[in-house]
């Protein structure tokens, strides 16, 4: 990979401007912290000088900074030409004036832009929509660019990721990279979906590729150390996140990082929380038939087909009442058992690769919420490769399970730390709803 450098023309002097020099700018100034407060400080500037203003290069600076509300504004004062409505469709599929951005970017064809980014751009529009019918339209349209174009393949490989299809995806990402070795985007994704698909060590080559440069790929460098901590390789997780803070000194996400790193690090192994755990698991596994009980509880449990202390924990006081001939001696006589081995009924215990069914309270956390948004699956929600896994480990997979634990639960978890439980609360607060608290 290729360090980036400053671009040869000053985006927001030039008389004529590119897409090219839109681009270059761009990558230069989101590359570090301090370029991208330098140049937002310098457009500003031009904003406010009284002359006849460039609004193509004010518009397209306006989107470099991420105002992109401000850079449609800016870039419909422009004369027609392709670049404006290049960066313009840009900013609007930014927006999520979807439709627009389609509309704009057959503009921008009949201006004379490059038929096959049009098309790739359109294609990632659709993807977005989830419309991918015209999507895949989109492509074919330029089906003549298979084994030659990278832009083709990877934008192919987005539109089969989107839909679940990571094989394919994986093998279109790889298309891309034969063709175009730099091609970071391409990559990037490969890497992500060759970690999801558990080829970890070609996932870590990949994303060293892609940080083997001066100027840091951010995405890949939070990847990298995931993998890295899961490994225990804190070392090299904490030269990744720090490689980050080099050039965004004020990154949140990487700085919540760091500290769960160093913690991660210091953590020692507790021989007596071990053997309490070995304790919990062997009770879990203790036959009913190891207590003193009497016939007609013991009869109940059996024909119920609960057999261990651990089948005894995920039943409900509610599922055992129900139950022919159980009454409230045979509970009473139930929870008493329970109570002497510290345990309750529909206790919620951590496991290694998991939890015990959501308990009663949590059920009734839930009432009150549409069972569409409870049964919502977890896959669909955009998130850190850090936090998926972390979700994993407990078995959680819907928008249900998730609500039904305490922050505490989660923080549990091995190298589940205060970023990747920001990350999740983000989620749910979009969705209106909080982790389970206890009162």
């Amino acid at each position: 990979m290729v360090a980036i450098k400053q671009p040869q023309i000053d985006l927001l002097t030039a008389e004529n401007v590119t897409f090219e020099d839109i681009l270059s700018t761009n990558d230069y100034v989101n590359a570090s912290e301090r370029n991208k407060i330098a140049f937002a400080e310098k457009t500003e500037q031009e904003l406010s000088k009284p002359r006849r203003k460039n609004y193509l290069a004010l518009g397209a600076a306006l989107a470099v900074i991420g105002k992109h509300q401000q850079a449609i504004e800016m870039l419909e004062k422009a004369d027609d030409s392709k670049e404006k409505y290049l960066e313009l469709a840009f900013c609007q599929r930014k927006t999520r004036q979807y439709d627009k951005a389609i509309e704009t970017y057959d503009k921008a064809a009949k201006a004379g832009a490059d038929v096959l980014a049009v098309n790739c751009a359109k294609a990632g529009v659709y993807r977005l929509q989830k419309d991918f019918a015209n999507a895949a339209k989109a492509l074919k349209a330029c089906e003549n660019y298979q084994k030659v174009s990278a832009q083709y393949h990877y934008t192919l490989g987005r539109c089969l990721q989107a839909q679940g299809d990571y094989d394919t995806a994986i093998e279109n990402y790889q298309t891309a990279v034969e063709i175009d070795p730099v091609y970071s985007k391409a990559m990037f994704h490969l890497a992500f979906l060759l970690d999801i698909r558990g080829d970890e060590q070609a996932a870590i080559d990949y994303y060293k590729q892609l940080i083997n440069n001066g100027t840091p790929y951010v995405s890949a460098l939070f990847n990298l150390a995931v993998l890295y901590e899961d490994a225990e390789e804190y070392d090299k997780a904490l030269k990744c996140i720090n490689q980050v803070l080099k050039f965004h000194p004020n990154n949140q996400r990487a700085i919540l990082f760091k500290k769960d790193i160093e913690s991660s690090k210091t953590m020692v192994y507790d021989e007596e929380i071990e053997k309490t755990k070995d304790q919990r698991n062997k009770t879990l596994e203790t036959p009913i038939s190891d207590f003193e009980l009497s016939v007609r509880s013991r009869n109940c449990l059996k024909k119920m087909n609960i057999n261990t202390v651990g089948d005894l924990l995920r039943t409900t006081e509610a599922e055992l009442l129900a139950y022919k001939n159980f009454g409230e001696t045979s509970l009473t006589e139930i929870k008493a058992m329970l109570e002497s081995k510290s345990l309750r009924l529909c206790m919620s215990i951590a496991e290694d690769k998991g939890l015990l069914p959501i308990s009663q309270e949590a059920q009734e956390f839930q009432s009150d919420i549409s069972p569409e948004l409870i049964n919502k699956s977890l896959a669909d929600f955009e998130m850190s490769v850090r936090a998926r896994k972390c979700l994993e480990q407990l078995n959680i997979k819907t928008i249900g399970e998730l609500i039904s634990k305490t922050e505490a639960e989660l923080l549990g978890v091995k190298n589940f730390g205060v970023t990747s439980l920001t990350e999740i609360k983000q989620i749910l607060d979009s969705l209106g709803l909080n982790l389970r608290k206890l009162d």
